[in-house]
């Protein structure tokens, strides 16, 4: 075995579709290439696999540069694995040892119905967008930039709730499989802009509606969320969110619960 190549055991949530049961398969991952990332290391299992005339492993993947949010898988009980703010796809083999046994599962959640292996359906995070996760302004030229002034922080903690990729891996690190961080994130980066505000209350009462719609929970502050986001989008933008509702609640006259 060269220095520069590892040999893995792993073991693979299969299931070959939403209502089929599945179980834990075990795999032998052999001169894997430390430089290599965990999708081409899958990619290199599946190769094997296909040769063999086993069915490959289903994934999630796209862009593959940490930014389109369809990667995702829980890594030794971690969403995206073991290193701090790095998606699947940039988490490199060399952070692991060779030997080790690396247990891959599919993000869990009620709203995420695994469609094959470790491949979930993370619909239910664009019903929320689609809900009010916008701006509704006239197409065509660009304004000139100055022309609605915006202080320094709250463009910079606009822009850091922007960041946010949808890649749904608070909710598969959270407890009750809130959405409350993503959820939050997107209200945040137009709540603090001057952009965002004419239909702030109607977002906020929308956005929370379809996410409760959607059957996720809801947070109890155990900030695991922000722990796994690849993006270290803060827990500050779910006490953003409790604002925007709340004043939308009773702006509209809206029963709170208790």
């Amino acid at each position: 075995m060269s220095a520069k190549t590892i040999n893995l055991t792993l073991k693979v949530w299969r299931q070959s579709g939403p209502t089929a049961p599945g179980r834990l398969e075990t795999y032998k991952a052999e001169n894997i290439p430390t430089d290599a990332s965990f999708l081409e290391m899958l990619d290199i299992t599946n190769e094997r696999l296909t040769l063999e005339g086993q069915e490959p492993i289903a994934f999630d993947n796209d862009c593959r540069e940490g930014i389109c949010g369809m990667c995702g898988s829980v890594v030794n009980g971690r969403p995206h694995g073991p290193e701090k703010e790095t998606t699947l796809c940039q988490l490199h083999m060399r952070h692991f040892h060779n030997g080790d046994t690396v247990v891959i599962e599919p993000f869990r959640a009620r709203a995420y119905p695994i469609v094959k292996d470790l491949v979930v359906d993370r619909g239910a995070l664009d019903q929320i967008i689609m809900a009010g996760g916008f701006i509704s302004v006239n197409t065509g030229q660009a304004p000139e930039a100055n022309s609605l002034p915006v202080s320094k922080e709250n463009a910079d903690l606009a822009m850091d709730a922007a960041a946010c990729i949808g890649c749904g891996a608070c909710i598969a690190a959270c407890p009750n499989a809130a959405a409350m961080l993503f959820t939050g994130a997107k209200i945040s980066q137009f709540a603090l802009l001057p952009h965002g505000r004419p239909e702030a209350a109607k977002r906020a009462l929308a956005m929370l509606a379809q996410m409760d719609e959607q059957g996720f929970g809801n947070c109890t502050n155990h900030k695991e969320c922000e722990m796994e986001c690849p993006k270290g989008i803060s827990i500050s933008n779910i006490a953003r969110l409790n604002r925007e509702w709340l004043k939308a609640a009773l702006l509209s006259k809206e029963k709170i619960p208790a």
